[in-house]
């Protein structure tokens, strides 16, 4: 108890910096978007929709098998065509996300509420081993 109270500035600071180590890891966790392993279980669970943002030529190269190809300029006109059930979840996908987060405030905009972004995108995807379809 003795050292505690001797030394409770280093311990502050120990445990301060190791708080802001852990700061990024925790940040990244809430604001990435829906994880690989999160996306396969609202697939299998609740029959998810996987919607790939990405224009024609780059969804042709790969992508998340089973996915419907609405790009981000197009959804505002087809995405009520090609997805009509609304309480389903919705899974939005681009090469690396940045696509696919501009798409969602579109999609919630629709009324998608359960809508989500694939954190990281088809590269994420990939890296996951998980499988790519070819058209």
């Amino acid at each position: 108890m003795k050292f505690l109270i001797d030394n409770w500035m280093l311990i502050s600071v120990a445990l301060a910096s190791g708080a802001m180590l852990l700061w990024p890891a925790i940040q990244g966790a809430t604001a990435g978007g829906l994880s690989t392993a999160n996306a396969v279980q609202l697939i299998n669970r609740e029959r998810a929709v996987v919607v790939d943002v990405s224009e024609a030529e780059e969804f042709a190269q790969g992508h998340v098998g089973g996915a419907k190809n609405v790009p981000v300029g197009q959804l505002e006109q087809r995405l009520p065509e090609v997805v009509k059930n609304k309480t389903v979840p919705l899974i939005l996908v681009c090469p690396n996300g940045a696509r696919a987060n501009r798409a969602l405030a579109v999609a919630k905009k629709l009324g998608y509420e359960k809508a989500q972004v694939l954190a990281g995108g088809l590269k994420a995807w990939k890296e996951a081993n998980l499988p790519v379809e070819k058209a």
